[in-house]
Order: structure tokens, then sequence, then C-alpha cells
């Protein structure tokens, strides 16, 4: 978009309709607790309900404040969902209830909070967003320590690290109230008991609420909601086309160059930035004549990109045809407010020549502060750079000759229909082909051919280059000044399409690259996707390093496998890494080495470091590599960081199932454990008075019991551990139903016992103690559930290929729409009193058992009478014959 232009920036426009038809998020952003958001949102809400909006309180949390607690009397509160969380009751914003009643505002409580395990989502703020994406306007609470890309920055002078943030992209997107008192004013409230209780206000009082905390969070938090309007703001003007800079904030833009003294300017705008308190840029126009950059240019070029992404500038390499047009277009996208550049020393007759730079801005770029900084002259004399013409091939020449040949003979075949002057007209097409096609050098010697020929086959006298009528000097020279400047105009169009050219194939590297690697799920996979691109990417030698258990830094990936890192190549590695900042050839620090090392960080934290090198040596990186490297880097670090995020999401979920499963194994293990022992110790006591029969069954069974039990619960950890070893062999499912009825006599005691398996049944492969070990515990589950003098029934199909072994009993039967959690570890069935004797174990280690045979089970309610069914299915590829007879 030229500059002043007023027609509207189609992001900008895409980003507006995105939000047309979602409701809209105002946070109240405070410096610290007590600060007063949750009052002020409940107070704003209540003056909304007094204007007629429909407003319901979806969650607050008053922590016993009598002003905020008689706020929310008298109005609509949604009430909150009960969770069960290891032996507690949680209570959360009930989502579904809230978007049933759907109001026209809803008023939801701390942003960052994490929801309880089993909620739809982990984080509150998800719940907040599809609020929105249903039309709910939402106001919500939130503290600037939460804020995701300031979470290092509190912890760093307050020593506390929150676990729960908010991403900045929710900020964005939200309208933004600051609630600001003076840190006096809160350390009095604190010491009023008016935030916390009286002995943890002192605590606070002595850590977090110290005045120095206060004043320093209290700033962040106005920056940051300062940042967010500025933000607004330019988009709303770029969606709709407004012109000017718009400054509610200072916005920073330093032009850079090849040139010495150009780190200067970079340290310049630094200060400037620094005393504005704003963000700023290093902005490098690329032109046609950076094509003719120095080895020595390109080096110095580079670190000053390097020096300014050190010092905390954003770098960016705008390709132009001019340099004062590729300054002006980007200050007015960016609405930048201050420009600082330098001015060499230039002699009187080139700026006669060519110009100022530095007057044309100040002269065409209004609304715009400039400052202008001397650049002392280089010590010896520095070369300089020229836009390259596209040197002429000699097809180029060739083809240029051939066009003008074949106007030429054209024009000997028109000459008796048309004028001179007309003919002279038609050799400027050859002079504008060749230009666009071949480039500069070409064009030109289009220009002087056609001249030439012209003179020689048309101007009289005929077959010489010699003029005698004064008026055709006049057409030749006029032929070939035309001829050379529309030889210039062709190349700059050509020099212009060329960098767009070079833009688009960037940003088409940029997607493809992200494209690639964005759906990869394996960490070590995606590293070495990275090295691969990014060496295929800018033709450079390519390794990953992160940080291993041992505190080195290990090769994560690299281009050349047997790559190994040298003394000063692993230091300049290990000092990115640690810092966070680049090292290595090409940089400030460490430059000894042979690879520029650039650290991948997500936030603050440093998640590997990328080393790159040329393979015939030079520089690491071209300067005009440096904005794609820099955008590889940033890519390359998200999608780390998304599996990191995943792994450790996997970890957490691991580490709450060992908490589940430790509390039900010791609820579990306190009872079946201590009920067996006791009815042992007894009999045991027993004895000494004589021995009876029913005192040893006693013992016999509590003993079997306990056996029982333990052997499920080694059972249950050599399947968590893997550690299953099939012994695979035919088994005759006749036998192993008796075998297993037998041995479970006294679980079936006071069942009849019916077994319905043909003898003709196929046989099977299977692993014949745990099939065994399924069937004890399916008939196990079925004595103690079924009804006292009940049948528990086993029988055996084969049909449709599929073999079936069902057990069945005669009793409650199972939940309705829940069959398949009976599987899960350590679930029994609830309400029922005979779920007290069960450990919760015996149905899992049979769904593990049979699955690593290869088998299924399934659970489900009987149809022709009250009670349930378990069925162990085998499938074809485990039957060993087809019985004789038997129609499939």
């Amino acid at each position: 978009m030229a500059p002043g232009s007023d027609r509207p920036d189609p992001d900008a426009l895409l980003r507006r309709a995105a939000q047309e038809g979602r409701g809209r998020l105002k946070i109240f952003l405070g410096a610290a607790p007590g600060v007063g958001k949750t009052y002020e949102m409940l107070s704003e809400g209540a003056a909304r309900r007094r204007d007629g909006v429909d407003v319901v309180v979806a969650v607050v949390e008053t922590h016993g404040r009598v002003e905020t607690e008689a706020l929310v009397r008298g109005q609509e509160v949604v009430p909150r969902r009960a969770t069960a969380y290891e032996g507690r009751t949680l209570h959360e914003m009930d989502l579904d209830a809230v978007l049933a009643r759907a109001p026209r505002l809803a008023l939801v409580d701390e942003l960052a909070h994490s929801n309880a395990p089993g909620s739809r989502h982990p984080k509150r703020y998800q719940d907040v967003e599809e609020l929105l994406a249903a039309a709910i306007d939402v106001y919500s609470t939130v503290n600037i320590q939460h804020v995701e890309s300031l979470n290092d920055v509190v912890a760093s002078f307050t020593r506390v690290r929150v676990r729960e943030t908010v991403p900045d992209r929710i900020l964005e997107a939200a309208e933004i109230e600051v609630v600001d008192i003076p840190p006096d004013e809160l350390i009095e409230r604190l010491k009023a008991g008016k935030v916390y209780l009286p002995q943890e206000a002192t605590r606070a009082l002595s850590h977090f609420f110290s005045k120095s905390n206060l004043s320093a969070l209290r700033e962040l938090a106005l920056r940051r909601a300062a940042q967010a309007v500025d933000a607004q703001m330019l988009d709303d003007v770029r969606a709709l086309g407004l012109g000017g800079t718009w400054a509610g904030g200072e916005r920073i833009v330093v032009a850079i160059n090849e040139l010495p003294g150009a780190d200067g300017l970079v340290r310049a705008a630094k200060r400037v930035a620094d005393g504005l308190r704003g963000p700023w840029t290093a902005l490098f126009i690329e032109t046609p004549r950076a094509a003719g950059f120095t080895p020595a240019q390109h080096q110095r070029l580079a670190a000053t990109m390097t020096l300014a992404t050190q010092l905390g500038a954003a770098v960016a390499t705008v390709p132009a045809p001019d340099v004062v047009d590729g300054i002006q277009r980007f200050l007015a996208d960016a609405r930048a407010t201050q420009l600082v550049m330098g001015k060499s020393q230039r002699s009187r007759w080139f700026e006669l020549r060519h110009g100022s730079v530095v007057d044309r801005l100040i002269r065409d770029t209004p609304g715009v502060t400039v400052h202008v900084l001397p650049v002392p002259a280089a010590a010896g004399r520095e070369p300089r750079a020229r836009a390259v013409p596209t040197p002429g091939t000699t097809a180029g020449y060739a083809s240029a000759a051939a066009m003008v040949a074949g106007v030429t003979a054209a024009g000997s075949a028109l000459v008796h229909v048309i004028d001179f002057g007309n003919i002279a007209l038609l050799y400027l097409l050859p002079v504008m082909a060749a230009a666009s096609l071949f480039g500069l050098r070409c064009g030109l010697f289009a220009g002087v051919a056609s001249t030439l020929a012209y003179n020689f086959f048309f101007l009289p006298p005929v077959g010489t280059l010699s003029i005698s009528n004064p008026e055709n000097v006049i057409s030749a020279i006029v032929l070939l000044g035309v001829a050379v400047a529309t030889s210039h105009l062709a190349a700059r169009v050509r020099a212009q399409a060329d960098l767009a050219a070079a833009s688009a194939r960037t940003n088409a590297t940029l997607a493809g690259f992200l494209r690639e690697i964005s759906g990869v799920t394996d960490r070590d996979r995606a590293a070495q996707m990275i090295c691969d691109d990014v060496r295929r990417l800018l033709d450079v030698q390519v390794v990953l390093l992160t940080r291993s258990p041992a505190a080195g830094l290990d090769i994560l990936a690299a281009s050349d496998p047997g790559y190994r890192l040298e003394t000063m190549d692993s230091a300049a590695a290990g000092w990115a890494f640690d810092t966070g900042a680049t090292a290595g050839k090409g940089s400030g620090t460490l430059a000894a080495s042979e690879w520029l090392f650039v650290p991948l960080k997500a936030g603050e934290r440093v998640l590997a470091v990328l080393g790159v090198a040329r393979v015939a040596g030079g520089d690491p990186v071209r300067a005009d590599q440096l904005p794609l490297l820099a955008s590889l880097v940033d890519q390359a670090a998200l999608v780390l960081e998304r599996l990191r995020l995943a792994t450790e999401m996997r970890d957490v979920e691991e580490v709450r199932t060992r908490d589940r499963l430790r509390a039900a194994l010791l609820s579990s293990v306190s009872h079946d454990l201590r009920t067996p022992l006791t009815a042992v110790m007894a009999a045991a006591a027993q004895l000494h008075h004589g021995a009876t029969p029913e005192l040893i069954g006693t013992i016999e069974s509590e003993a079997e019991r306990l056996n029982r039990f333990v052997a499920n619960l080694l059972d249950m950890a050599r399947v968590e551990a893997g550690a299953l070893r099939l012994r695979v062999d035919a088994v005759d499912l006749s036998d192993a139903v008796t075998s297993a009825a037998h041995d479970a006599r006294r679980a079936l005691e006071g069942h009849a016992v019916r077994l319905d398996v043909p003898p003709d049944l196929p046989l099977v492969r299977a692993d014949p103690q745990l099939l065994h070990h399924c069937l004890l515990n399916l008939l196990d589950n079925a004595g103690r559930y079924g009804d006292p003098g009940s049948a528990v029934v086993i029988e055996g199909r084969h049909r449709f290929g599929e073999l079936r072994l069902a057990v069945l009993d005669e009793g409650p039967g199972l939940p309705a729409g829940r069959e398949a959690e009976v599987f899960e570890t350590f679930r029994r069935l609830e309400g029922s009193d005979r779920a007290a004797g069960g450990t919760g174990l015996g149905l899992a280690i049979v769904k593990a058992f049979a699955e690593a045979m290869g088998m299924t089970v399934t659970a489900a309610n009987r149809e022709d009478v009250r009670g349930a069914a378990f069925a162990l299915i085998f499938p074809p590829a485990l039957i060993v014959r087809q019985p004789t007879g038997e129609a499939a």
C-alpha cells in the first residue's frame, strides 16, 4: 500500500470480519490481588443489568470479602458444577448451564484459573472462548503476573512464578480496563485484612506485596494495557484505510545500510527507544544495488542486524526499487512516529546528480520525526555498491540481434507503404523485448543495433552509415535516446518484478516450511526436518542442539550425521543456550567459531540452539538471508514448544493416573487385605481350642481370597509394566472352561453352574495360563454380583467365523450406557453392597490379558433375564480349525 493511501488493509478487514457474530470480551486488568478487579467487574455488570441488559454471574470468587459478596447478592448466579477429585469436591463454572441460559453478558472471574480434571477444557479462558463463539459477551478479570509473555519478567523481581497463565492473544483481542490503586493504598488494604487473612497478609507484605514489587507490577500493567490499546487502534485504522500515524505511543524505526557507522545508528535508536519507552525496528531496504555488495559489505550489514536483534529490536528487510520509496512504505504501514537515519558525507556533485535521501524523506514524509546522525567517513575509500545490471548472455545478445534483424526485414517489406518515422518506431519493439527478457545490457545492445540498422538500411544514402539529410540525423539521435530510455524503464520494471518474485518466494518458503513440520508429533523427527529444510533453503550446514540430562549440550539433529562440535563451537553453543543470545561467527561473542548459533526461544525459555555454517567457509548466513533465518527459527521454536507442551500434558496425565491408581490401591488394600487377614487371625486364635472343619474351611477360603487378591495386584503390575510374556498354544475351550469352573468353585458357592460349551468347538490359539486367569476373574465377578441361588452360565458359540465364549449371571446388571467402564482399573459397580467385596482389578486384568492375546472382551446386559453378560471373542485368526459339518 502506497504511503498516504486510504485503501483499507485486507488483513485488517478479515480480522474484523472474523469477529462478526462473536461475543466481545472485556478484561479488568490489575497489577496485583486486592486492587478491586472483581468489585469493578460486578459493579459494571450491575450497571448494565439496570440498563436492561441480560446479565448473569457465571462464576465469581469473593474470597470472603464483604463488599464483593454484597455486590453478588441481587444478581442472577448460575449454580456451579460439583466435581469430585482426589477425595475432595471442587466447584467449577457450569459451562453447559451458561450456554443453555444464553445471557447477553456473562461475568467470569479469574480468567487464568485451571479447571478441575474432567472438565471440558483445562483452562477457564478456553471456557470463555466457547462463550464468545456462542455470541455471549464476557467480562473477566486477570492480574498482570498471569500474562504469559510477562510471566518470567514478574518472576525475576518478585521471586514468585505463577503456574496459571493466559496467552497474550486473549488480551490482544479484548477490551482492557486497568483497575489501579497506588501501592501505599493497596498495602493499607492488605494490613486491614481486606485482601488476605491477617496471618497471610503479614507474610505477603514481606514478600510479594513490597512497595517496590507493587510499583513494578503497576508499571507493567499500565504498559501492557497501552500496548493492547495501541495494537487495536492500529488495526482499526488499517481496516478503515485512514491515513496518518495515529500515535498513541511512540514507534521507532532505524534505517540501516551496509556502510561503516551503521552500528552507531542502531545504538542511537536503542537510546531513543529506551527514552521514549516504545518498540523499535531496524529496517534495511533491499534495492537492486544490493546485488553489487562486496563480501565486506555483506558481513557489515549482517553484523549490524545481529546487533539490533541483541539490543531488542525487530529486524525487517523490505525489497523496493528505491530507498526513499521503501522507507516511506514501511513507515506508513507500521504507523511509525520516529525515524533514525544517518547522513554520509557526499560531494555536492553527487547530491546534484542523485539528490539526498535525507532531504527527500524530511520533505515528503510528514508526521514523522526524523533524527539525522552524521555517519563518519571510512578510513579508506569504501567501494560504492551500484545497481548491477543483469549481465547479458550470449543467448540474450543473439536473441536481441535476431529481433533487430526481424524488424529490419519487416521494415524493408513495408518501406513503400509507411514512412521512415513509423519504421523507426518499429525498432522500439526489440529494445523493450530485449531489456525485459534479458536485462539492461541486452536492451542497450538492441538500442544501438536498432539505430545502426535504421541508418544503414533506411536512411539515405542507403548501405552506408553516413547520413545526408540533417533531419535524418535528428531522427537517428532521437531513436537512440528513446531506445536507451526504454531499455532503462524496461530493466527497472524487471527489477521490480524480480523483487516481488523474491518476496513471494520467501513467503512461500516460510509457508511450506511451517506446513511440513506443523503436523509432526515426534520431536526427533521434527528436529531432523528442521535441519534438512534450513539446509535446503539457505544452502548451509545445520546442527540442532539441546540440553542433555547431564547438563551438557547434545546434538538433537544435524544435516550431516557425522558432525561433531569442536571446543570453540561447543563454547559458543553453550553461551547461546545459557544467555538466549546469538553467538559464534558473525556475532559479537566467540566469533572465532566457524558456526553461528541462534537460540530457539519460547517466551524466555530456550528450547534448543540452531547452528549454521557454510560448507566452503565464509559467513554462515548472508545479510539478505538473516530475516528468513529469523522467521525459520521462530517457526521452529513454535513447533518445538508445541511438542514440549504435548509431552508435558502426557506426563501430567500419567501422574494423575498414577495418583488415582495409588489412591484406589490404598483404599482397596486397606479393605481387601485387612478383611481376609482378620478372618485368618481369628480362625488361627480358635485353633488353640481345637480345630474344626469350619475353622479350616475359613482359613482356606480366606487364604485363597488373599492369594487371589495378591495375584491380581501382581498381574496388574505386569500389565502396567508391559512385562507380559505370551506362551501361545492350541487350547481346547471345553477343557479350559471345566478347569476354570473347578478352580472357581468357592467363588461360585451358592450358585448353580451350567456349562453350555459344545465339545466340537474348534481349538483356539491362546496362552493357557492367561486364558485361565481371564475365566477365573469372569467367574469370580459372576459369583460376586449374581443373586444368591441364581445360575451362572458359561456358553460357547461359533458363528460367522468368530468364536464367542460368554459368562452370564443373574443379578443387578450394568448401568445403561456405561457398560465399558467396568473394565477400567479399580472401577467397581456403584450402588451395590456387593461392590465392597471386590478390588476393581479383575475385569481390568481380563481386558488387558485378552487384548494381549489378540482377543476382545465385551460387557452388556442380558436380553432374556436381568443380569450381565461378559464375552471373550476370538477372531478368525486365532481359530485353529473348523469343526466338521458346521456351517459358517
